[in-house]
């Protein structure tokens, strides 16, 4: 249907945003108002909730994982290489020269917030669909996004601590990964365990579970600006940075369509090859970015300001997404 000829409601909301963002947008003002009902340690003890409702989220992951979903896009070893490759090397560089080149130009928490977000793993649910919209190999996507989600539990916490060595934002390594052991990766390995005793219940409640998914992250989110409002750290922030911070989300995500695009057509990929590495190989998690930043800088009153750089790019990344796999379905209705 062209859009001349669409009803005016559905134009409309075309342009309107996802409830899921809108509700995001409203944790973090919330946050701004309530900061000290909203605190980790406050009287509400969200700190607590937080952790239980993350622990539980990973353990919903492990129990909707199906394993044989992964068997059929082993053998791709190209996709495999480009994705992970773009994900956890091009990606990390590219965080790690502009961290230490806006030293002195932009204060540290939102340079570890920019480093942060490039070190993160690719979306899982999101990716995935995206490639399914875009008629895209999907075995490759399932199993690249899986694979990615994992490897971030461990690489992430590692990349973190090349630049906190000093700073605002410090932690333990070995006690990351330990809490990450703890918090995401044992629910997680019983949630796999138990799977055949409750596939079918969660398979027969999807809305539930993902309700109680993106619920945590509104938490994540509310508790993060909150902690970070009560300790007046925004205070020490200019307009101006938050503004260069932006511009630079945007670039990246950019640089990050283009590249993928690039790369998958100079290796002369498929069609539906280069879909699922453009939409797990240019993605962000925010479902896994908040649950590990709520790890790695627990206590830190700067959580919400390293967090803000993985909001921005999670909505500029919803839309682009949208746009690039409605263009490659029809592409693919071109060549049927």
């Amino acid at each position: 249907m062209h859009d001349d000829a669409m009803p005016e409601p559905k134009r409309m909301k075309r342009f309107l945003p996802d409830a899921f963002v809108t509700l995001m947008i409203a944790s973090a003002l919330l946050g701004f108002v309530l900061p000290d009902l909203g605190a980790g340690d406050g009287p509400l003890n969200l700190g607590l909730v937080t952790k239980l409702g993350i622990s539980l989220v990973f353990f919903l992951h492990g129990a909707n994982l199906a394993p044989e979903s992964l068997v059929a896009g082993v053998k791709n070893w190209r996709v495999h290489a480009l994705i992970q490759a773009t994900t956890f090397i091009a990606f990390p560089t590219v965080g790690l020269i502009l961290f230490f080149a806006l030293e002195g130009r932009v204060e540290e928490p939102l340079r570890l917030g920019f480093f942060f977000l490039a070190a993160l793993p690719s979306t899982i649910s999101s990716s995935v669909a995206m490639t399914a919209l875009a008629r895209g190999n999907v075995p490759a996507a399932v199993f690249n996004a899986t694979l990615s989600g994992l490897l971030g539990l461990v690489l992430t916490p590692a990349m973190i601590s090349l630049v906190t060595l000093t700073g605002a934002a410090q932690f333990s390594l070995v006690d990351a990964v330990i809490n990450i052991a703890l918090i995401l990766l044992a629910p997680f390995a019983l949630g796999q365990l138990v799977r055949p005793l409750i596939k079918d219940l969660l398979a027969n409640n999807k809305r539930v579970v993902s309700f109680m998914d993106r619920g945590v992250i509104l938490l994540i989110v509310f508790t993060s600006f909150a902690s970070s409002t009560a300790s007046g750290i925004w205070t020490r922030f200019s307009a101006a940075e938050f503004a260069l911070m932006l511009v630079l989300v945007f670039l990246l995500l950019a640089v990050a369509f283009g590249a993928t695009i690039f790369l998958s057509r100079r290796l002369k990929l498929s069609r539906a090859d280069e879909a699922a590495v453009v939409f797990c190989g240019s993605t962000k998690s925010l479902a896994n970015g908040a649950p590990i930043a709520q790890i790695l800088f627990a206590g830190s009153p700067f959580l919400g300001v390293i967090l803000l750089p993985v909001l921005l790019y999670h909505q500029f990344q919803l839309v682009i997404c949208a746009i690039l796999a409605q263009r490659y379905a029809k592409q693919a209705e071109v060549v049927v």
